[in-house]
């Protein structure tokens, strides 16, 4: 297959400044790595904490995007897993070590020496991008190219979340209601949870979204639910939900902390954190999780509300995701 020698990408030179469009070679897979025609990238939550600076050391300049969905255009001559022409998805764990405690215990989502795509390793705001065969991932024919593209992170890392929230609980209590929260309100919902949203204090927009979501009642970050909660998921990065979602949730319920960055959690009494409260963070992803995420969507099947945007438009998809007017997620859709 003929493939060009440049391509466009969106660059970020320096944190807190926009992006550049400029081209650049067309990169070379190595012998694990797959070259892939990029079709479709979501934006999401993490590219914009790498944007503004929020994640320390990123690779800089560096291409953003971490919700890569395209076609195999190339393959690196140790590639087993993929043929040229296959349709994959790339998501945010983009390598791990193998060697290290966590990695060798099953636990590569706490690797020691981890690559992320679209920090570490350029990601998908490209024409073109390469990636890591071993963490590449067949995508479910259901889906278009810009539909799939949230599973692979918001709808991955949401997935995470929501299992550490706890398989018995009936009562799942949703802060943030964005790209994540709308994918896994379908999923509990779906499995016959009741789903209580709490978005920000007077956005009546965000609170009909997550009742057309799934959710059996929406309400500001500032109000207690009309029931106790058995477990709840922060997905907004904002330290002050901690205190409040703990006052939410019964005795022995877990709170779970489900993004990569969050503001500084307030002191607060011991009193909401006594009788066998859980407060757990989640840290990337897993190969398995991903296996088992991407099997159950369709059958669900799990739709992802999109607001497509072309490449050249990703500081406006960035922008429009930071001020909070994108019900769902935004997802570039690369020609």
């Amino acid at each position: 297959m003929i493939v060009a020698e440049t391509m466009h990408a969106m660059v970020l030179q320096t944190p807190n400044t926009p992006l550049v469009q400029r081209e650049m070679p067309v990169p070379k897979p190595n012998p694990d790595q797959v070259l892939i025609k990029v079709h479709a990238c979501g934006v999401c939550r993490t590219d914009l904490h790498v944007v503004d600076g929020e994640l320390p050391d990123p690779m800089l300049p560096i291409i953003p995007g971490h919700e890569i969905v395209g076609s195999i255009v190339k393959i690196g001559e140790n590639v087993e897993s993929f043929r040229v022409g296959d349709r994959i998805g790339v998501p945010w764990l983009g390598s791990t070590c193998g060697t290290c405690l966590y990695c060798r215990t099953g636990r590569e989502n706490l690797c020691d020496h981890p690559k992320f795509t679209g920090y570490t390793l350029n990601g998908g705001y490209a024409e073109f991008a390469v990636a890591d065969q071993r963490y590449c991932f067949s995508l479910p024919e259901s889906y278009g190219d810009a539909a799939v593209a949230p599973l692979l992170c918001a709808g991955l890392i949401g997935y995470r979340s929501y299992r550490m929230a706890g398989e018995g609980i009936e009562r799942l209590g949703i802060y943030g209601f964005g790209g994540a929260a709308h994918i896994i309100a379908q999923i509990a919902a779906y499995q016959g949870k009741k789903v209580f949203a709490f978005t920000r204090p007077g956005d009546s927009n965000a609170r009909q979204f997550a009742l057309r979501m799934g959710a059996a009642w929406a309400g500001d970050s500032t109000e207690m639910p009309p029931e106790p909660l058995d477990a709840a998921i922060i997905f907004a990065p904002i330290g002050s939900l901690v205190p409040a979602a703990l006052r939410a949730t019964i005795k022995g319920g877990t709170v779970v902390c489900g993004g990569i960055h969050m503001s500084d959690i307030p002191q607060f009494s011991y009193d909401l954190i006594w009788q066998e409260r859980r407060l757990v963070s989640i840290a990337n992803l897993t190969r398995a999780d991903a296996a088992e995420f991407l099997a159950l969507a369709p059958e669900i099947p799990v739709k992802a509300e999109i607001r497509q945007y072309s490449l050249s438009q990703a500081n406006q998809a960035v922008a429009d995701l930071r001020s909070g007017r994108i019900n769902g997620a935004a997802v570039l859709s690369i020609a």
